[in-house]
């Protein structure tokens, strides 16, 4: 069964025997909506999304997990922003309730962006309130809606639900000394939204397919991890980055001949968190038993 929300998101639901895994990509949307009216050219604006990344994690279903996507590009409104993100130097008219803009939204990159990079902005005017508030109630309400009602099915089912936040990251490879280097980056949110053994196991599995990891550092995770994660309810979440310079070319935004084999190495992780999530299942069921 599958489920969607035109102009707004899909969710492919378990083909096989269902495990309490969740995916979800916020940011691979690529269907730009008539009323986003931006000034700048779309080549530049579409290097905001995180290409494909909906497609590395393809086989979710498979496996018997829920995966999830987002149609709507993040340029037009990020669902990994709190509702509440917003700079009133963004906005043309009085919003409604308090507003708590966070650094990334003082520099343009919030709920709703300003700019497609330093010193380029998306719109010639500002969004009036209407404009911003039917964003938030067309996209990010129905996209938490629907990704909270997975990660409860599974919980109520299992009594614990492991879900994973994916994204990509713009490749800092350029060989300088103290630069970023790493394949994946994992984000707990220094440990506050899965218990440290998901962490670790998915470094352990994406480091034993000979890809480097680290663990927090520049992306640690912002709101989807923030709401899903309450590990000592048994709902772990945690972010995923992956390099974009491993399966695309970042300046065409086309596939290069690595995207199949880093398509069957995440493949091979998310079977490896089949087994994971199904051992700690039977674990729980066990001690209950006891």
């Amino acid at each position: 069964m599958s489920f969607e929300i035109p102009g707004v998101l899909w969710r492919r639901d378990p083909r096989a025997d269902e495990v309490p895994l969740v995916f979800d990509s916020p940011h691979s949307g690529s269907e730009y909506p008539a009323d986003f009216r931006f000034c700048c050219s779309l080549d530049l604006l579409r290097t905001a999304e995180d290409a494909y990344v909906d497609e590395l994690y393809a086989a979710a279903p498979e496996l018997g997990a829920t995966l999830i996507g987002a149609v709507f590009p993040r340029s037009y409104l990020d669902p990994n922003r709190a509702a509440d993100d917003l700079d009133t130097m963004h906005i043309d008219g009085m919003w409604p309730t308090p507003l708590s803009p966070s650094h990334r939204t003082r520099a343009g990159l919030g709920l709703v962006r300003r700019v497609a990079r330093p010193g380029i902005p998306i719109y010639d005017r500002k969004l009036t309130a209407a404009e911003i508030m039917a964003r938030v109630e067309r996209c990010h309400t129905p996209y938490h809606r629907v990704l909270a009602e997975a990660c409860d099915r599974a919980h109520r089912k299992f009594g614990a639900v492991w879900h994973v936040n994916c994204h990509s990251m713009p490749s800092e490879r350029s060989g300088k000394k103290g630069g970023r280097c790493a394949d994946f980056v994992l984000g707990d949110r220094d440990g506050t939204t899965c218990a440290p053994e998901f962490t670790d196991f998915v470094a352990w599995v994406l480091r034993g397919r000979g890809y480097t990891v680290r663990v927090n550092e520049i992306y640690k995770g912002v709101e989807i991890v923030k709401r899903q994660g309450r590990p000592a309810a048994n709902r772990h979440s945690l972010q995923i980055e992956v390099d974009r310079a491993l399966y695309m070319d970042q300046k065409t935004l086309e596939k290069t001949r690595s995207f199949g084999r880093l398509q069957a190495d995440i493949t091979s992780m998310m079977e490896a968190l089949k087994g994971f999530a199904k051992a700690r299942v039977e674990e729980r069921a066990c001690a209950a038993d006891d």
